[in-house]
């Protein structure tokens, strides 16, 4: 859903939010604390990135619908590794398509401008620029993790 349509819809981030909100309440999930922790951390940790675009609201969502299911600590495991899989497809990308020079330097601008006139851009390139991921792959990359017991 995200590769095609560039969102991850709401219905089913509601969907995942009363599964894993039923399954606390049944005693087989993470009981109502571990939900409500799991719920809320990705909101604490994550939200500050939205307003620069470093990560979709739609990411953070679905890692509250995660966490929600997961519990807190887990979630926890989780955010970490979709961030350690998503810089090892960054690195392949930008070792592929060249231009790792070129990005470092725009994101140094890119803070540098940001620390000058405290004015909040996308930092994100329109388009498909191929530095762009989905962050959906690696938060599906890392579930996977959780689902095999890694973690």
């Amino acid at each position: 859903m995200d590769i095609h349509s560039m969102r991850i819809s709401n219905i089913w981030i509601v969907c995942s939010l009363l599964a894993g909100l039923w399954q606390s309440a049944a005693g087989s999930g993470p009981g109502i604390p571990g939900y409500l922790a799991g719920m809320i951390l990705p909101l604490i940790l994550l939200g500050w990135m939205f307003p620069f675009r470093l990560i979709g609201a739609g990411d953070i969502k679905l890692f509250c619908a995660l966490g929600g299911i997961m519990g807190g600590e887990d979630i926890l495991w989780c955010i970490g590794y979709a961030f350690l899989s998503g810089a090892a497809i960054s690195l392949a990308l930008l070792v592929s398509c060249g231009g790792f020079g070129e990005r470092i330097r725009c994101l140094l601008e890119y803070f540098s401008a940001y620390l000058r006139t405290g004015i909040v851009k996308p930092y994100y390139r329109k388009g498909g620029a191929p530095e762009n991921i989905h962050f959906s792959i690696p938060i599906f990359m890392s579930v996977m993790l959780y689902t095999g017991g890694i973690y």
